[in-house]
C-alpha cells in the first residue's frame, strides 16, 4: 500500500527494538512510511504513518535516522513540545525510558517537499513557493521570539498539508553531532541546507535558520538547493540569494524574507500572521498534490492493521 503519494511502503522498525521487521513501535502499529525511498535528499529521521492497536489514535511517528544518536534524537523531540508558531508540529507523544528512542505527532495528511515536487512533476510555481516562504518565515519569527534556533529546516523537514506547510525536524543539526563537531557530509543531514557555519561545527543560530529557509525555497523553486543564480525566477532571486549569503551578517532579518515573499499587503492586514493567510488560498498548492493528499488520507483510512501480536503495552508519555 503506497499511502503517501510515492512514499516507501515497507514498514521495518528493525534496529529499535531487535533485528527483523516490526510493526510495532510502542503502542503504535506501523502502517506505511512517509518518506520516498527513491529520493536523493536526505531525511534526517524515519517518518511513519502510524496507529494506536485499538484503532483510536493515528499518528506520524519518527524514530532515529541511520546511526543516529538515539538520546540526542529524542532530547531535540522533548525540546519540540514547546514550540509555537501556526506551523510548527511539536511532538505530543514520547517513548518512555528504557524503551527505544521515538516520538509521535497527530496525523494529518501531507506530503514532504521532495515528494510534493516529484508528484507535481518539477520545481513548484512561485505563488506556492511565496506562499511556503510567508508561512515558514512567520512560525521561524515566532521559534527565535521563544529563544529557539530551529536548526533542522530543510526540504524533508518541510511537510505540505492542504492548509499550510508543518515544519519538522526540530532540531536535527544538534542531533546528529553536538556544537564543535564538523557536520558536513554526516547521514540526514542535506549538505546544501547546511549553514556554513554549522557545517563546521558551530552552535545553531537565528540566522542559520534564515540560510536553511533560503536553500528550502531554493529546492522548491528549482529542484535544487544550489541552484545557480539564474535559474531562480526572477521575483524572487535577490531575497532567496540573500538568505544563502555565506556570511550571516548578509543575510535578511526574517521579516525582511516576509515583506519580500508577500508584497504589499492589503489595507485590512495588520498582524504578521495574515500575510500567510492572504496567500494560503485554495489553490495555493498544484491540483496533483491536492490529489495525491487526497489519495494519501484515503489510504490510512482504509488501512488494516495487522493481524499480528501486539507487544506489551507501553504508555504513550503523552505531553500536554
Amino acid at each position: 500500500m503506497h499511502a503517501t503519494g510515492g512514499a516507501a511502503d515497507v514498514v521495518d522498525a528493525g534496529g529499535q527494538g531487535g533485528p527483523g521487521r516490526s510493526r510495532y513501535v510502542g503502542p503504535y502499529v506501523l502502517i506505511t512510511g512517509l518518506d520516498d525511498s527513491h529520493s536523493r535528499i536526505p531525511v534526517p529521521e524515519r517518518r511513519y504513518v502510524a496507529r494506536s492497536a485499538d484503532g483510536e489514535h493515528t499518528v506520524l511517528l519518527s524514530l532515529p535516522g541511520t546511526g543516529g544518536d538515539p538520546r540526542r534524537f529524542l532530547a531535540e523531540a522533548e525540546a519540540s513540545r514547546y514550540l509555537l508558531g501556526p506551523s510548527a508540529a511539536p511532538a505530543t507523544a514520547f517513548s518512555g525510558p528504557g524503551e527505544p528512542a521515538w516520538y509521535a505527532r497527530p496525523y494529518q495528511p501531507a506530503l514532504p517537499l521532495p515528494t510534493v515536487l516529484a508528484v507535481h512533476g518539477g520545481p513548484l510555481p512561485e505563488r506556492t513557493v511565496r506562499a511556503l516562504g510567508v508561512a515558514l518565515a512567520e512560525t521561524l519569527t515566532v521559534v527565535h521570539g521563544q529563544g529557539l534556533t530551529f536548526a533542522g529546516v530543510s526540504p524533508a523537514a518541510v511537510l505540505c498539508a492542504a492548509d499550510m506547510p508543518r515544519l519538522t525536524c526540530f532540531g536535527a543539526v544538534r542531533a546528529a553531532a553536538p556544537d564543535g563537531t564538523p557536520r558536513s557530509g554526516l547521514p540526514g543531514l542535506e549538505p546544501g541546507s547546511l549553514p556554513p557555519e554549522q557545517a563546521s561545527g558551530g552552535r545553531p543560530r537565528p540566522l542559520g535558520d534564515v540560510y536553511a529557509l533560503g536553500a528550502t525555497l531554493a529546492y522548491a523553486a528549482t529542484g535544487h538547493t544550489t541552484p545557480e543564480r539564474d535559474e531562480i525566477p526572477a521575483d524572487i532571486r535577490t531575497v532567496i540569494a540573500r538568505c544563502l549569503s555565506r556570511d550571516p551578517g548578509d543575510r535578511p532579518q526574517l521579516n525582511e524574507v516576509i515583506d519580500e515573499l508577500a508584497g504589499d499587503p492589503a489595507p485590512d492586514e495588520t498582524g504578521a500572521e495574515s500575510r500567510s493567510a492572504a496567500l494560503l488560498t485554495p489553490g495555493w498548492l498544484p491540483g496533483r498534490v491536492i490529489a495525491a493528499l487526497a489519495h494519501q488520507a484515503a489510504a490510512v483510512l482504509a488501512a488494516e492493521l495487522p493481524a499480528v501480536s501486539a507487544p506489551a503495552a507501553h504508555p504513550s508519555h503523552s505531553r500536554n
